[in-house]
């Protein structure tokens, strides 16, 4: 394996990834050389000046993960990587103490007005007068984006003995409980707080989330810091609204433009402003290096890393509910496309029993279509982009949930259409998965080896006719199962077999009388 530092990171970074592959670092590489030279890598990691862009990618055969050394991936063309099935993880816990301190750090310097009396001293002026702040004490905290970024703040906020409230539209009341946070819609909070800190990502939702209505309603003495994104604050609303007085202050580290430098704000006092180094600490590059190097290694060790952006996202515990699930999804997956016939169309799942209980599926989801898409097509399908594949190859995928289960504790229900046969199966995990029923016909199926599935009609002497059959092509029958609804109707059934079973014996036991259907699948 092979791996690109392509901006300077951490030494105790390369020092991990060395430990499981070559490592070339190319700090100052141009755009033009990273297209000419990316087709040997297997890896890249970059910082903010690095920019990964499809042309990059498209001409990455061989790239596996793109790894952001910090926590914006701004630099980075992430649909593009995800069309390619390519990994893109961030470090987004390397920076949350750092960023939080540098907010603080704002806010103290806003309320103190610290950076205009230093500024004035080395002027050889003495205005204390001019200088009257604010004490931290019992004021208002208002946050917005309680990630962890923000819960770092109130941490430090609350040792200032500030009363805290949080507009999070994503925040649970247990961890609003367990912070000790009041959570509010942002207008109470932008009403009442006297300090106001944004820790949101830049999104088409907050795109200037902060602009004039919002500085109307805020405190006349508010401050206002974002450590952030730049273009969350309409920077010219923000400037009226600091030298019209609706507000006290305000303090960036971020901007619409990077570096300002023809923005109106760098005219005015009552503002702090810093070069976008909230996160420039040596102990968060060091562990932004370490954190991203770790995945890297996690990846070309065949596990699963935990920053991908490009995935879904679970806490630990929703991922240890969901893990033991995953060889289900494996099995399903592969005994889907094998019983196909045609283009698959349509993909009903539904997750029953505990397993509707647990809020996100959506991985189960990937790696069912990772199995039922990857021997269908050349270009690699994995987590990343199965859903994106399956998307383009008009496959309709439902997903939902039912609390019955027929009895089990978990189900796996799949109904899946293709051009000429409609197959459903469903499975369930107990100690090891098995299938529990085929075409709504009852099982109990391992989910190991080769089997044969036959539908034929309920009559005297088809089972032996069947198995006389599979004989006849020295083929050796381990186990049998049949399920059927009534005698004399329809019936299903499943034969654990020694042998692989070609296409000319499922033909030949198709031609048998009474015989409706037989395939073979591999699990």
């Amino acid at each position: 394996m092979k791996v690109l530092i392509a901006d300077q990171i951490n030494q105790k970074g390369i020092e991990e990834l060395e430990e499981v592959a070559e490592v070339v670092a190319r700090t100052d590489i141009t755009p033009e050389e990273l297209v000419d030279d990316i087709k040997d890598f297997d890896a890249i990691v970059v910082r903010s000046r690095t920019k990964v862009t499809r042309e990059v990618i498209e001409a990455a055969p061989s790239l596996k993960i793109i790894a952001r050394a910090g926590v914006g991936v701004d630099n980075v063309d992430v649909e593009a990587a995800t069309e390619r099935g390519i990994m893109v993880v961030n470090a987004p816990e390397s920076t949350s103490i750092t960023v939080a301190e540098h907010t603080m750090g704002l806010v103290l310097s806003m309320s103190r007005k610290i950076a205009i009396a230093d500024n004035s001293v080395k002027e050889g002026k003495w205005e204390k007068s001019r200088f009257m702040g604010m004490e931290l004490n019992s004021k208002t905290l208002g946050i917005v984006g309680m990630g962890r970024i923000g819960s770092q703040v109130v941490i430090r906020a609350k040792a200032f003995g500030m009363d805290i409230m949080v507009y999070d539209p994503y925040i649970t009341p247990e961890a609003a409980a367990e912070l000790g946070v009041e959570v509010v819609d942002l207008e109470t909070l932008l009403v009442n707080a006297d300090v106001i800190t944004i820790h949101v990502p830049l999104t088409p939702e907050t795109k200037y989330l902060i602009s004039k209505p919002q500085f109307k309603i805020m405190k006349e003495n508010a401050i206002i810091v974002n450590c952030a994104r730049g273009g969350i604050i309409k920077e010219d609303d923000l400037y009226d609204a600091l030298t019209q007085n609706e507000i006290g202050g305000a303090a960036l580290d971020v901007f619409e433009t990077e570096p300002p430098k023809e923005s109106l704000l760098l005219q005015l006092d009552n503002v702090v402003l810093t070069p976008h180094i909230a996160a420039s600490t040596s102990e968060a590059q060091r562990d932004a290096a370490i954190i991203v190097a770790k995945e890297i290694k996690k990846v070309f060790q065949g596990e699963s890393p935990k920053n991908v952006i490009n995935m879904p996202v679970m806490d630990p515990e929703t991922f240890q509910l969901i893990k033991p699930f995953f060889g289900l999804a494996e099995k399903l997956g592969k005994f889907l496309i094998q019983t196909a016939q045609g283009n698959i169309n349509e993909l009903d799942i539904t997750y029953c029993g505990e397993l509707a209980e647990i809020q996100k599926h959506d991985i189960i989801t990937r790696m069912i279509l990772q199995e039922v898409l990857n021997p269908i097509l050349t270009e690699p399908v994995n987590l990343v982009n199965a859903p994106g594949v399956a998307k383009n190859r008009g496959i309709i995928i439902t997903e939902g949930k039912r609390s019955d289960s027929k009895g089990f504790k978990n189900l796996i229900s799949i109904k899946m259409k293709a051009d000429n046969n409609e197959v459903s199966v469903e499975g369930v995990f107990d100690k090891e998965p098995k299938i529990v029923m085929i075409n709504n016909y009852q099982v109990d199926v391992e989910t190991k080896g080769t089997m044969v599935i036959v539908c034929y009609k309920d009559i005297p002497g088809i089972i032996g006719s069947i198995g006389t059959k599979l004989g006849e092509h020295d083929i050796n029958i381990a186990k049998m199962q049949v399920g059927r609804q009534q005698p004399g109707g329809e019936a299903v059934m499943v034969l654990k077999v020694d042998q692989n079973v070609s296409r000319d014996v499922e033909d030949d036991i198709k031609a048998l009388a009474h015989v409706y259907d037989a395939v073979s699948v591999n699990l």
